[in-house]
């Protein structure tokens, strides 16, 4: 018993008080990110990442917070992803009909391509590309979360990944003022505009709050257009697991050698599938659905406060403009993409 003791095994209390400390400041930083969005209507996403930027010398090495910060940046971000899946369905597939879809995964698609051959053309990296590309195309901040879960690491991952948060997440919030009068402006129709802002707008509450502002069909029908969006992220996850596979550069670290390969099939985009077909076999009730939902939100807050925690804004700045005329085009081709997209559908 004594040389068990000994030993030198952590345990799961040892372990929970090693991670307490780090997880604590987390969701204190998302709770106080909650506090500023409700009362100020600034973006909780935005608030979380920005609170824990200011709080980098927490993640440092030695301290008592950083174990519980970098597990906030990893597990209960998977954990805040994987519960997406509890939103999607199959009947809002069919609700929205073939050519739709084909329009918004169009969009997503051809959005990633023309990240890619734009950061070519400027100079900028794959890695940073596919990060942004797929937060613009599919559902900002958590697209970008878990992309760069799949991504392979290297020095500056945790600032592309701060720097695509926050990118997007004011694009997002500039958007759902400025496209729908846009949509008006362009005489659009209530299912036009819907589509209009569910396939353009990167965060989902700023897709909520601009349909919403113009009627409830709008907001109804950008709503669905969106979570559409949402379960775009499991296949192009995949995609992109495979595609490293292939390519050998799965399992690379930040020194550029190659360690064990991740799996083909991430377990939180198993899960998040899983929970999709769940769903629409109309076995997770509304009430489950919605937990779900809330505590997706929150774990996404205290993952987004871990990677805010874990950057260093100085290093941030580092990333140039060349990273942000990359996002502003991905988010302009975007638009335009669905924009035709609409007009030639009508």
């Amino acid at each position: 018993m004594a040389g068990r003791a000994g030993s030198g095994a952590p345990t799961a209390a040892g372990t929970a008080r090693a991670l307490f400390p780090g997880l604590a400041v987390c969701g204190l930083v998302a709770i106080t990110a909650q506090f500023l969005s409700e009362h100020y209507g600034a973006p909780a996403m935005l608030m979380a990442l920005l609170l824990g930027l200011a709080l980098n010398f927490l993640a440092e090495a030695g301290t008592r917070t950083a174990p519980g910060v970098e597990v906030a940046g990893r597990v209960v971000l998977r954990l805040g992803v994987a519960l997406l899946g509890a939103r999607v369905s199959a009947q809002m597939l069919a609700d929205l009909g073939g050519p739709m879809i084909a329009l918004i995964a169009g969009g997503v698609a051809a959005t990633v391509g023309f990240g890619l051959v734009a950061a070519r053309v400027i100079g900028r990296g794959w890695r940073l590309a596919l990060l942004t590309g797929g937060a613009v195309a599919i559902c900002g901040a958590s697209a970008a979360m878990a992309i760069a879960a799949v991504l392979p690491k290297t020095a500056a991952s945790e600032r592309n990944l701060a720097f695509t948060v926050m990118s997007v997440t004011v694009l997002s919030t500039v958007a759902m003022v400025a496209y729908p009068p846009l949509a008006a402006l362009v005489g659009m129709t209530p299912r036009e505009s819907g589509v209009f802002l569910g396939g353009t707008i990167h965060d989902v509450a700023q897709v909520v709050g601009a349909g919403f502002s113009v009627s409830p069909e709008v907001g109804e029908t950008a709503t669905l257009v969106k979570l559409i969006r949402v379960s775009m992220l499991a296949p192009v996850v995949l995609a992109l697991s495979l595609g490293l596979r292939v390519a050998g550069l799965a399992g690379q670290g930040a020194a550029g050698g190659t360690g064990e390969a991740p799996p083909l099939l991430p377990g939180f985009v198993l899960a998040f599938l899983l929970l999709a077909v769940a769903n629409s076999l109309g076995l997770i009730p509304s009430a489950v659905a919605h937990a779900a939902e809330m505590l997706s939100r929150w774990s996404l807050l205290v993952a987004i406060a871990g990677v805010g925690i874990k950057t260093s804004l100085a290093r941030m700045l580092d990333v140039g403009g060349g990273a942000v005329a990359l996002v502003l085009a991905e988010t302009l081709f975007l638009a335009v993409f669905v924009t035709l997209g609409v007009h030639l559908l009508g």
